[in-house]
């Protein structure tokens, strides 16, 4: 017997997508189709002129040695805020989930700075690694850490990816917390009567279940590091000391806003989306084969 249900009414379908569609075509593939054209033109910063010169925004960026420094730059700054984020949530959901006294309290206060702006998060940072005020800056220089990001680029650089990491760990705490949450106690205690010790127990039976929670957040977090972490960088570093911070993301506002050229701007953009997809692609292709549904 067959139990599939069939929508006699053509169009029903269509008007339920029709919301999601739109705001599909308005918000993601408008934009996207504008930058792709944009990419080819060669723009007056006024709009008094246009002019059409193909892929030769392209060449002149694979032929610009700060755009390579930004590529790998943002590989670093990704890379480590992903790792960092997911292993710093991963650490304080497992304490969560043994606390038993005040758990709701523990649990309300880690998921509060997902509700802060990334700009509002970067200015605290930026305020507590001030080498002047800064409390972090004043106990670095107790202990003799010469600190300050203002004019060292590996200071700057650690300063945006504790701000990144911070803003982060709240979304993937409240997916670790309930991927554990959702894991049969009669399995760990079957494990404990067995003799498995505590950590024996995380790497053999929590961590593999956890695998497809862990892995819907790495995609997301390295996605998050590659945009949403503009507000980050923008209100600390500016991409400075230098370009030593200067993102992809935000070298292409910054010579798109800043420097008025269009048309690379567009470029990067649309360069920017492709190695996004393409990382995409890998992950799924590759480390999704370890993920045990």
């Amino acid at each position: 017997m067959d139990n599939k249900p069939v929508f006699h009414n053509v169009w029903l379908p269509v008007l339920l997508l029709a919301p999601q569609l739109v705001i599909t075509f308005i918000f993601f593939l408008w934009p996207a189709g504008q930058a792709v054209w944009q990419s080819t033109l060669l723009e007056d910063p006024f709009g008094l002129s246009t002019e059409f010169v193909g892929l030769e925004n392209f060449f002149e960026l694979f032929e610009d040695s700060a755009y390579f420094s930004s590529f790998g730059t943002t590989l670093f700054f990704s890379f480590a805020v992903a790792a960092l984020a997911l292993f710093v949530s991963l650490l304080l959901a497992v304490m969560a989930d043994h606390i038993i006294k005040g758990a709701t309290a523990y649990k309300t206060l880690l998921i509060w700075p997902y509700a802060v702006a990334p700009a509002v998060a970067g200015v605290l940072w930026l305020f507590m690694f001030n080498p002047t005020v800064g409390v972090l800056a004043h106990a670095m220089a107790a202990v003799g850490i010469d600190w300050n990001p203002f004019i060292n680029g590996g200071d700057g650089m650690f300063m945006v990816i504790v701000a990144a990491t911070w803003k982060q760990i709240s979304y993937n705490f409240l997916f670790f917390l309930a991927g554990l949450q959702s894991i049969p106690r009669s399995l760990i205690e079957a494990a404990a009567i067995d003799g498995a010790g505590p950590a024996k127990r995380f790497f053999t039976i929590v961590f593999p279940l956890l695998s497809p929670t862990s892995f819907f957040l790495l995609v997301v977090n390295l996605v998050y590091a590659f945009f949403d972490t503009f507000g980050v960088i923008h209100a600390m570093t500016q991409g400075g000391p230098g370009d030593s911070t200067t993102t992809l993301v935000y070298k292409v506002y910054a010579d798109g806003f800043v420097g008025l050229n269009l048309g690379s701007s567009s470029a990067q953009s649309v360069l920017l989306m492709i190695l996004v997809g393409v990382l995409t692609v890998i992950q799924f292709k590759y480390v999704e084969k370890k993920v045990a549904y």
